[in-house]
């Protein structure tokens, strides 16, 4: 098992290394001059000059590239050119709302989904079954800014129950109103948690040694829970580090239309201003989230699963 952590560790690493080397090529494709373009073509010269060399763009690609993975590495991410503050300010200042959101919404899409999931496997061609997959299936068509506006419509506007805009810090606060983007988030993707847990769960179920469990009496919620559950939630697991990438995709449009200062709303900015080092470093902030979640997802499905444990031992 260590072994198996230590090759998925340097798995993750290379990969992060690649995204790193990515994102800094698609600086470097931008057409035209990227100063420029970020300043304007009324920019004093010696404006952009400036930034120029402050940038490093002055420099070779290949020393441009080593500077780059240097600053990474040290934790200098650089200034913002249009909001005239470091970016590590500027992160710390919007990461709150953004990873309380996709906490809350991803909470929200494993419970709901995973219990719906479960119900249809175990009442697997009822109309109860049937009636969720099409529910879920219907929701999960329709985009999440719709589904955004009309909950804001019905549950802040005409019910009163929840703010359809703005962002309150602290737990309580933040549980307020991130409560109606969170379900906007969260109904988009309980349909794929459902179907994955339900078509797992039902194999598992026809399965021999869950046959031979019942066979010795036990109760069908010991047989789902001790027997069944166990291997049938590995699938789940990897579908769950996806939607994190989903999420982190999401959250941008839904923190527009909620009106929330996170990072989502600093990316839909900073592509607006053309400030090329804050949505370089957003973009390499969300792949290094999604390579950790897939490197922790590994992990979990290596200590439930005594298949792969046994797979990393004879290979």
């Amino acid at each position: 098992m260590l072994l198996y952590f230590l090759r998925r560790l340097l798995l993750s690493l290379a990969q992060l290394l690649g995204l790193a080397i990515v994102v800094f090529l698609i600086l470097q494709a931008v057409p035209g001059d990227p100063v420029k373009i970020m300043l304007g073509e009324r920019a004093a010269p010696e404006y952009v000059e400036a930034v120029r060399e402050s940038l490093g763009l002055n420099e070779p690609v290949l020393t441009q590239l080593g500077m780059y993975l240097a600053r990474i590495l040290t934790g200098d991410l650089g200034d913002s050119v249009t909001f005239g503050q470091p970016i590590q300010t500027l992160i710390a200042s919007r990461i709150e709302p953004s990873a309380y959101l996709i906490t809350y919404g991803l909470l929200l899409a494993v419970v709901i989904g995973s219990t719906l999931g479960l119900i249809a496997a175990i009442r697997s061609g009822s109309v109860t079954d049937f009636s969720m997959r099409i529910l879920a299936t219907a929701i999960f068509a329709m985009p999440a800014f719709w589904v955004g506006l009309v909950l804001s419509l019905v549950l802040g506007i005409q019910l009163g129950w929840f703010p359809v805009s703005g962002y309150e810090s602290g737990f309580l606060g933040a549980l307020r109103t991130l409560t109606l983007p969170a379900m906007a988030i969260a109904l988009s993707l309980i349909a794929v948690v459902l179907r994955t847990l339900r078509a797992s769960t039902k194999r598992v179920l026809d399965t021999e040694y869950v046959e031979a469990a019942r066979a010795r009496g036990y109760s069908e919620a010991r047989v789902i829970t001790r027997h069944a559950l166990r291997n049938s939630v590995t699938p789940t697991i990897s579908v769950v580090a996806v939607i994190i990438g989903f999420l982190i995709g999401g959250t941008a449009v839904i923190e527009q239309v909620f009106s929330i200062p996170g990072l989502g709303s600093l990316l839909v900015q900073a592509v607006e201003r053309r400030d090329y080092p804050v949505v370089q470093v957003l973009a390499l902030l969300a792949g290094a989230v999604v390579i950790v979640a897939g490197l922790v997802a590994d992990l979990i499905q290596a200590a439930l699963d005594p298949r792969i444990r046994s797979a990393i031992s004879n290979g």
